[in-house]
């Protein structure tokens, strides 16, 4: 093989320019010069390794380096935008990645940059590779960075990563998402509905204001909301879940608010688990009731399982349904007895509670404030909220407001629970707060931060194949022997607090520790206990309905 210089590309060129016809491809090996900046890291390894590579490295002896670590996506994303070309593959072992291109020329957009190490030229097609390049534009797959596919939705798209899935085939298809809003007048009367309506994809109606099945009345703020996961216009209007199912719930009353529509959301949800919906998005939110007489609420109702809205969430959450929900818009100008606070069911515990963000990442005015009432950081994440492209009538503008960031994150969460069918809600909603830019210090208004979905894919980690868990080995520990990092999997048989302890032979308490982990399989918990001297010690797990022991030697 003939490794090529960027200096020599002349020569590839040369060498490649017979050979140029409309279908041609040549495949590019791009070589890079270092991981720097990279958002993986050598004490994190099961963010890209599962627990049985984990297993079989320490049954050998054999530790985790440089080698192991991703590609940097940047470099990839950064390759990929500058060349057009499609990704073929990434190396981690040697660092380097394999694209695609129609003309030959297109790899010279990556002399001089700093980051390019080697390009080789590796293969010619006189057709596709890769058959799915070239399907037609409304099942075109896109490349990182291609606003051509997104148009109008290109800003709020990649935003949070979400084309990172898409690229990736994971469009929200075999997904269920019920919508709760005002009404959805514009369904029908515009063609960015088409794909929903004509692929069946509409799977349910209901009213539970007036209770009819007509949901296509009263307002059109539902159409816009839906518009912004459901719209499928390639190139002009493409939203977070293009292909997953729909159910359409009217559950608000626009004349005044009052405690009824609560219970309209609970009847919602009810329905909404009755026909096994996998997320739930609502774009509503109560602050202060205007009838009955003395049924306004109070912020201090809002504690996360009071309020019906906030019960509803929460009963949605334990059925095994994510539930996002808006953090509202009270943040701007403050409401006389309410405050600039966030409002109901936003303040659930289980829920992803949602805010607004502008195109620069810089909170909107309007966007809420928490924590709520018991201290919890909400919202949780936010997503682009001003000037949100949304599909109007029947074309397309956009709007404010955190009901059309809310739906964006469902969207995009239904699609990472296709790319990841065995994932617990739990684990999804922290996997999307984990990787939100503002993590380790969240915002009253911001939250955790704007979600990273490329992040959150790579997080999750729910593909790899779990121990063999069974109701008496509810927790491993590897690796057994361990030196410095102790690696928990639990899978409990119920959501609760579970209390660690390790106890050195002569029965002292060297560490201890209590984690939150949620009924079925959990994200790992890594350990550092670098300082522990050598020995034999008991490791202790104590939850609400379960208790295990494990030995455990430290070298």
């Amino acid at each position: 093989m003939i490794l090529w210089k960027v200096k020599w590309l002349c020569v590839i060129l040369a060498l490649a320019q017979a050979y140029t016809v409309t279908a041609q491809q040549f495949a590019f090996q791009v070589t890079f010069t270092d991981k720097n900046n990279t958002p993986y890291s050598l004490s994190t390894p099961l963010t890209y390794l599962s627990p049985r590579a984990m297993a079989r490295r320490a049954a050998q002896g054999i530790a985790i380096d440089s080698t192991d670590l991703p590609v940097n996506p940047a470099y990839v994303d950064s390759v990929l935008t500058l060349t057009g070309g499609v990704l073929h593959g990434t190396s981690r072992w040697l660092n380097m990645c394999m694209v695609l291109v129609h003309d030959s020329a297109q790899i010279t957009s990556l002399t001089g940059k700093p980051y390019i190490n080697n390009i080789t030229l590796v293969g010619y097609y006189s057709t596709n590779l890769h058959g799915r390049h070239t399907q037609t534009a409304s099942a075109q797959r896109t490349t990182a960075g291609d606003c051509s596919y997104y148009g109008n939705t290109c800003v709020q798209s990649l935003l949070v990563h979400g084309n990172y899935l898409h690229n990736s085939g994971f469009n929200g298809e075999g997904k269920l998402i019920a919508v709760f809003d005002a009404g959805f007048i514009d369904v029908k009367n515009n063609p960015g509905y088409d794909s929903m309506l004509l692929n069946h994809r509409l799977v349910d109606t209901m009213d539970f204001v007036w209770r009819s099945n007509n949901v296509f009345q009263q307002d059109n703020h539902g159409s816009m909301v839906l518009s912004t996961m459901a719209g499928n216009l390639p190139g002009v209007f493409v939203g977070a879940a293009p292909r997953a199912m729909y159910a359409l719930y009217l559950t608000e009353y626009n004349a005044s608010d009052q405690p009824l529509e609560l219970d309209n959301l609970l009847c919602g949800a009810e329905r909404a688990d009755s026909i096994g919906a996998d997320v739930i998005t609502e774009s509503l939110g109560y602050d202060i009731f205007t009838y009955p007489p003395g049924s306004g609420q109070v912020f201090s109702q809002l504690d996360g399982k009071t309020t019906i809205g906030a019960r509803a969430a929460n009963m949605a959450t334990s059925k095994g349904m994510l539930f996002v929900a808006t953090a509202g818009n009270d943040g701007s100008p403050a409401i006389p007895g309410w405050g600039t606070h966030i409002m109901t069911p936003g303040d659930a515990d289980s829920a992803l509670t949602i805010g607004s963000v502008d195109a620069s990442g810089t909170p909107s005015a309007f966007s809420g404030y928490g924590p709520n009432a018991a201290g919890q950081v909400k919202p949780d994440v936010s997503a682009l909220g001003s000037a949100a492209a949304v599909l109007i009538g029947s074309g397309f503008g956009s709007d404010n407001g955190t009901s059309f960031s809310t739906p964006q994150v469902a969207g995009w969460a239904a699609c990472l629970w296709q790319e990841n069918p065995t994932a617990t809600t739990g684990q999804l909603r922290r996997a999307i707060i984990k990787c939100a830019d503002h993590y380790s210090d969240p915002g009253e208004q911001l939250g955790y931060g704007i979600p990273n979905f490329q992040c959150t894919s790579q997080v999750l980690n729910v593909r790899d194949t779990p121990p063999p868990f069974t109701a008496e080995k509810w927790l491993f520990a590897t690796p057994n022997p361990f030196t410095s990092q102790l690696i928990l999997s639990a899978s409990p048989n119920a959501s609760s607090d579970v209390d660690f302890q390790l106890i050195d032979m002569s029965g002292r308490l060297v560490w201890s520790a209590q984690y939150f982990l949620y009924k079925g399989y959990n994200n790992t918990l890594t350990i550092s206990l670098s300082d522990l001297p050598g020995g034999l010690y008991i490791l202790k797990a104590i939850s609400a309905t379960q208790h295990q022991v494990l030995k455990l030697e430290k070298k």
